[in-house]
């Protein structure tokens, strides 16, 4: 599916202020599972400086640095996006002890994703980090602190484990039986609701209160996977699809279950729905805090700020059987454009 996506969002402060480094993640995923034809990422006013980057956990990303206070601060992202897994479950388990539940892995991938495993077996879960969409100076936006002060529960524990086990019980232990019925679960039995500002609530209080956002439910649905030894992580980005509790397009967020033989593959419980070519992916993280796609402080005492944003994600059918060279001149490789269009 080709996807275009235009996303502005503008930051004003009620008076001049100091923006510390900002990191941008606006630059959608280049993977076996999206091809990026064309990316534009444009601040007004222009900063100092800026370096395009690969995050930790390979997402691209734009570090940004400012000199001048400025009053505020517009950013502008424009892409191109084919989408290509129009069948989600094109694929089989090949490792067997990762069939049942709760899953192993082998010893090679399981070291490589400690940081998606539940805590208990050596991930780290870090200090928060503060994200640059909020009120006030300090505080969080996007899938970024907010309910329980900021504090995410370790996913292994409580509840969230023993729901978990009792869903798996009812699929005989199934691992793929069991990622469906989580994500149908959670669609069909939670209230789901827009709440535009604060870091994710605690899978814990997303559970207990039967309700939350798409990032409440995204890191719910990483809590019980870790429970039961998947590995797991938070995604950010689009869809094409809209949540019950939105009527435009808005950021959006999912998980990703990472399973041997078939790799990383992403489910919405939003939806209630394994991830095809209606989802596009910004960033992947093991928790919200990496995967924000705009990340930073400023300093300016007694200083408020208002966050206005647009955004459009188009499924452009009419062009779908364009070449890539057609839909991007610029970039003749279709599957190597720059990471980031430089500023």
């Amino acid at each position: 599916m080709l996807l275009s996506i235009r996303h502005h969002l503008r930051y004003v402060y009620d008076r001049p202020v100091f923006l510390e480094p900002m990191t941008l993640r606006l630059t959608p995923k280049q993977d076996c599972s999206q091809q990026l034809l064309g990316h534009s990422l444009r601040l007004e006013a222009e900063p100092a400086g800026s370096s395009a980057i690969q995050g930790a956990d390979g997402s691209g990303a734009l570090v940004c640095w400012f000199v001048e206070e400025r009053d505020q601060l517009a950013i502008t992202m424009e892409a191109r996006v084919r989408t290509l897994r129009t069948n989600p479950f094109d694929w089989i388990i090949t490792f067997a002890p990762a069939q049942r539940l709760p899953a192993r892995y082998p010893a090679a991938e399981a070291s490589a994703l400690a940081a998606h495993l539940d805590p208990d077996q050596g991930a780290s879960w870090g200090a928060p980090l503060q994200t640059q969409q909020q009120v006030q100076r300090g505080a969080s936006a996007g899938f970024g602190p907010g309910v329980g002060d900021g504090l995410i529960a370790r996913p292994g524990a409580g509840t969230v484990a023993a729901w978990a086990a009792e869903l798996a019980a009812a699929v005989n232990q199934n691992t793929t039986a069991f990622l469906m019925q989580l994500a149908d679960r959670i669609h069909h039995d939670f209230q789901h609701v827009g709440r535009f500002e604060g870091e994710p609530m605690a899978p814990e209080q997303t559970l207990s209160g039967r309700s939350g956002a798409c990032r409440d439910t995204a890191m719910l649905f990483v809590a019980a996977c870790r429970s039961q030894g998947l590995a797991a992580r938070f995604v950010s980005g689009y869809s094409i699809h809209h949540p019950p509790e939105v009527s435009e397009h808005e950021l959006h967020a999912w998980a990703e279950v990472y399973l041997p033989g078939a790799g990383w593959r992403g489910y919405d419980p939003s939806l209630g729905l394994a991830v095809a070519d209606g989802h596009l992916v910004l960033a992947t993280a093991p928790d919200h805090r990496l995967a924000a796609p705009v990340t930073g402080t400023y300093r300016g005492t007694g200083v408020t700020s208002t966050m206005t944003y647009a955004l459009s994600v188009r499924a452009l059918e009419a062009e779908a059987a364009e070449t890539p060279e057609e839909l991007n001149p610029a970039h003749p490789e279709a599957g190597s454009p720059d990471p980031l269009d430089r500023l």
